[in-house]
């Protein structure tokens, strides 16, 4: 678990520091770059598209995990927005749970 951990937290540090230096630079034109380039049918927008179904898949396992309920609901559509930054924070949270185990973290621990 301690490995899981610290890979959670490099990628919260990495991915901040990324971030806020293209945020920095760039502004906030995120959405206008990612469909823009799916737009143009190349490269960059085929791996915009399949990211965007990775984030599609992360929702609906944090919808499942929790059961489809309202709070699961709220929180697959951070998951959705969010990407990385809200699914390492989630699992760090899920992994610091009591008795957290793989298997826990990833079906729920009312499932195991």
């Amino acid at each position: 678990m301690l490995a899981f951990r610290v890979m959670l937290g490099l990628i919260l540090i990495i991915l901040t520091a990324y971030t806020g230096k293209v945020l920095s630079t760039d502004g906030f034109t995120l959405f206008q770059v990612f469909f823009g380039d799916m737009a143009k049918l190349q490269w960059a927008g085929q791996f915009n598209l399949d990211f965007m179904f990775m984030l599609a898949l992360s929702a609906v396992w944090v919808a499942w995990r929790n059961r489809f309920s309202p709070k699961g609901l709220g929180l697959a559509v951070l998951a959705f927005f969010l990407g990385s930054a809200f699914l390492g924070v989630y699992l760090l949270v899920l992994s610091f749970q009591p008795g957290a185990t793989g298997k826990s973290i990833l079906i729920g621990a009312d499932r195991e």
